[in-house]
């Protein structure tokens, strides 16, 4: 499945970048995310996903990679992990674009995809869909909150 989510804000790329690479904080901003660690900076990172989905308690220990890099402007970042309880995998694979707006400020945009497979997928791709954006409303609404949406 895949997403693409696009913000403006008021803030200018630079401070965007310092607070959107700030792994702590973005943590913070995604409530089923927990227990983040910076292996590398911006190279490698683990943390843990926990969530309920319909009778399923799921916890995965998510190991993320940053794949490609430009400074200030760019990031991909590749997640996965196993919940080995509830026999189910999930990968993320997402990228994170700001460019300056005419009128001054950022267009931030996310635009990605996911895979969830194993017992979990059994509950359908509609209510995995909605789990998903329940977690891109909750990022992008901090993120308006922090950066100055528009």
């Amino acid at each position: 499945m895949t997403f693409n989510r696009e913000l403006s804000v008021s803030s200018d790329t630079k401070t965007c970048w310092e607070v959107l690479t700030d792994v702590p904080r973005l943590v913070e901003w995604v409530s089923i995310v927990d227990d983040a660690h910076e292996i590398a900076p911006l190279e490698k990172y683990t943390a843990v996903l926990m969530d309920r989905l319909g009778p399923f308690k799921l916890r995965a220990d998510l190991d993320i990679v940053v794949s490609e890099v430009e400074i200030g402007r760019r990031i991909r970042v590749r997640a996965s992990g196993e919940d080995r309880q509830v026999s189910s995998r999930i990968g993320i694979d997402a990228v994170l674009t700001l460019d300056d707006l005419a009128a001054g400020g950022t267009k931030v945009q996310v635009d990605g995809s996911y895979e969830v497979i194993g017992r979990v997928a059994t509950l359908g791709a509609g209510m995995i869909r909605q789990k998903a954006a329940k977690i891109l409303d909750e990022f992008f609404g901090r993120a308006a909150t922090e950066l100055g949406g528009q």
